[in-house]
This record gives structure tokens, sequence and C-alpha cells, in this order.
């Protein structure tokens, strides 16, 4: 017995990298899968998805999983209602949705093009928005719940230099994973969203990363359990959270304010002066 046991559940980008060991661990937890991936390179060019999706498909389908292969590229609200409808088609439900698909078109503020910024903000955060609401449609009709996953980043949490575009869509989808989880509580569905660090095509040669740094131990593999966790029914009370995964390290990241200074005088504003003199109080935690 599986934790996904009789679960369908839709992994976009799972074509390769996190989204594909998404597919492959929880088709091996018992879920059958839609697996979504256009087939792309990292920035979004290139591909119809036939090759990628269906070698996850074949892989799945070896092991004695069922899955079936969508290639719609998410970013309208057009293939998010194919993605869910492929679902609904093949296996006559949708318990899960994982927002995975991304690309990258990394670019300083000042060298960004108008392509640059709206290609990966329509991937990223109008992709999972889109996907989300076709999904959580679907699952308040059957009215069984469901779990929505979501994907933000570090650097839309912390920032991350040359990804105002990316980052910029990360923390859209941390905000938009907050709020979801909020209206779509009273039809049983949860919503939460995980930042990973892993290897992977996406990450191999970004600035920063520790060139001791291997798929071992920082793989794809660590982080399929997570979502799997939070996809199964043991995870019904939890919503609303990022989590963080970084190799066998997994915590929760939260926004929080720092102590802050009060004008003790009644209701009157702050003076210009008066916020210089303090600010190193407002700003210290």
């Amino acid at each position: 017995m599986g934790c996904l046991d009789n679960k369908v559940a839709i992994v976009t980008g799972a074509g390769g990298g996190i989204g594909r060991a998404y597919a492959l661990l929880f088709a091996r937890e018992g879920a059958r899968v839609v697996v979504n991936d256009v087939g792309s390179a990292r920035d979004g060019m290139g591909g119809d998805g036939s090759n990628s999706a269906g070698h996850t498909v074949a892989e799945i389908e070896k092991s004695g999983g069922r899955a079936v292969a969508n290639t719609e590229a998410v970013g309208s609200f057009e293939s998010a209602e194919g993605i869910v409808q492929s679902a609904l088609d093949a296996f006559g439900q949708l318990d899960i949705l994982v927002n995975n698909a991304g690309i990258l078109r990394d670019r300083t503020i000042l060298k960004m093009t108008p392509d640059e910024w709206n290609l990966v903000l329509r991937v990223h955060l109008k992709g999972t928005f889109a996907c989300l609401q076709a999904a959580a449609r679907a699952m308040k009709m059957r009215g069984e719940g469901g779990r929505i996953i979501n994907t933000s980043s570090s650097s839309g949490l912390l920032g991350n230099f040359g990804q105002a575009n990316y980052g910029a869509a990360k923390a859209g989808i941390h905000a938009l994973t907050r709020i979801a989880a909020q209206e779509l509580a009273r039809h049983r569905i949860t919503v939460n969203a995980i930042a990973p660090i892993a290897l992977t095509r996406m990450t191999e040669d970004l600035p920063g990363r520790k060139k001791s740094m291997t798929v071992q131990a920082m793989g794809p593999q660590h982080i399929a359990p997570l979502a799997a966790f939070l996809a199964s029914d043991d995870a019904a009370a939890i919503t609303g959270q990022t989590f963080g995964v970084e190799g066998n390290h997994v915590f929760v990241y939260r926004m929080m304010t720092s102590h802050g200074v009060t004008n003790r005088r009644s209701d009157e504003p702050w003076t210009v002066e008066e916020i210089g003199k303090a600010i190193e109080r407002i700003v210290e935690w």
C-alpha cells in the first residue's frame, strides 16, 4: 500500500529534473499520474514535449504504474483547462496538482528585455495561478478535497542577483499559496509550496553554486518525498506553508517583522528627522 493509492495527480514540468522525481515517486506510492511537459530547453524554447513527457510515462509504466503524457505549455488559462481535462479524461478524477513547470531567462535589471520579463512571469506566476484555478474548480466539483503543491524559490523569498523576473514570480507564488490556502480551506483543498534547492539543468551553472555539490547530496530525489507527503491524506491539516528543502534539510520559510519602534507622541505622525534617528532600531531584530 502506498500513501497515494487511488489518487490521481498532475505534475507539470515532469519530463525531467524535480518534476520527473515527483512523478516517479507518486506512481510508486500508488497514484495515477498525468505527466505534463512541453519538452523545451530551460529558457522555454524548442521541443514539443513528446519525448520528455513520454519518457517519464514509459518509466512509470515499466515499473507497473499508470500514467499519461500531456504536452500543453503552461502559461495560459486554455492550457490549464486542457491539462486538468486530460486527468479527468484518462482517470475520471483529480486529487493532486503539482505546479512545477518553469523556465529561466536570467538577466540583470538594466539589461532585461520586456520579453524576458513577460515570458518568465507568464510561465511561472500566470501558469501556476491558471493551473491552480482549473484544478481547484475540478476538486470542488468532485467534493472530495484535494492537494495543490506550488513551487517557490529562495530567489524570490530571499533574492538572487540576475533573477528579477524569476524571483518576482516566485515571491508571487508564495503569496498566491498563502491566499489560496485561505480561500480553498472550506473545500478541504490544501495549498502548500516547496522552494527547492537541487542540482538540475535549471541550476547547474547558476552563480554561487558550489562545485562540491553532488547529485547524490543535492539531487531531486531529496525533494520528492516532501511533495509526496504533502499530497497524501496525512497532510490534511497542513496548508499555507512554503517549505524549503536543501539536501536532507527540510524547513519552513516565514514572513516576519522586526520589533520596530513606536512613536510615543500619541497619534502624531513621525517626522522625517525622527525616522532618521530611529532607523537603526526599526531595522534591527
